[in-house]
């Protein structure tokens, strides 16, 4: 869990501190959408539509852009239909990868995807190669310099969380699936706001990387990121400190 969540940190202050905000604004639109479109426009009955629009509110998208993804969905304007697709790989070193996408054509998706990976040392597995060395998890964000951890703990744990781990700035609540938006609400109705939330994938046991193999795996993870299409990428790579400093 270590190195998914260094690397997901790496992320979010890039996402603010560097000209990526058009491509996670393009990301973001899509998840809407097609969350819109499977559950419905209101946030209130569609857990999914709310998550998408908590993220795009906290990445500071303009609510009209929202608005305009939320009535493509859900048909009210022309849209695109993009398909769910899932692609799984290696990366240097050994590290397994999947990769979360939303396509309108997955021909031209599955191509982006080889490349990235041939580019950068990796290579592009079938269905099921590195899927079971995955949990799927809910993982909730904490500023740690606003709240204690026993305040935090405490709503999390009471509120059926797995587990809360301190990561110096940042407290990260662990939570199944099925209960990732009851313990989001026990937080705001404690009081506690959540800095960022995401079902994700977390490994079951992590590979150390580090020299060239960790720079080439960071260099291969944002390849992939810059890609329209790829909505997440999880690995199961614990990346060498050093290298993760100076990718921050």
């Amino acid at each position: 869990m270590a190195g998914h969540n260094k690397w997901s940190k790496i992320k979010r202050k890039k996402g603010v501190t560097d000209s990526k905000r058009g491509a996670l604004f393009t990301k973001l639109i899509r998840e809407i959408t097609v969350a819109a479109r499977e559950g419905g426009g209101s946030v209130e009955f569609n857990a999914r539509l709310r998550l998408a629009v908590d993220t795009a509110k906290a990445a500071s998208m303009p609510a009209e852009n929202i608005d305009r993804a939320i009535k493509k969905g859900t048909g009210e304007l022309e849209g695109v239909n993009y398909e769910e697709s899932t692609y799984e790989g290696y990366g240097p070193g050994g590290v397994a990868l999947f990769i979360e996408c939303l396509t309108d054509n997955t021909n031209r998706t599955v191509a982006d995807v080889r490349f990235a990976l041939t580019k950068n040392d990796g290579s592009l597995g079938t269905d099921g190669s590195v899927a079971w060395q995955f949990d799927r998890k809910g993982q909730i964000v904490i500023d740690a310099t606003r709240y204690s951890e026993e305040a935090v703990f405490e709503a999390a744990i009471d509120a059926g969380a797995e587990d809360v781990v301190g990561d110096g700035e940042e407290f990260v609540v662990t939570t199944e699936p099925t209960e990732f938006a009851a313990v989001q609400e026990a937080m705001r109705t404690s009081g506690i706001e959540v800095r960022s939330a995401e079902l994700t994938r977390i490994a079951k046991n992590e590979v150390a990387v580090s020299g060239a193999d960790a720079e080439k795996l960071l260099k291969l993870m944002d390849m992939l990121d810059d890609l329209d299409d790829v909505q997440k990428v999880h690995s199961n790579a614990d990346i060498d400190e050093a290298v993760l400093a100076e990718a921050s």
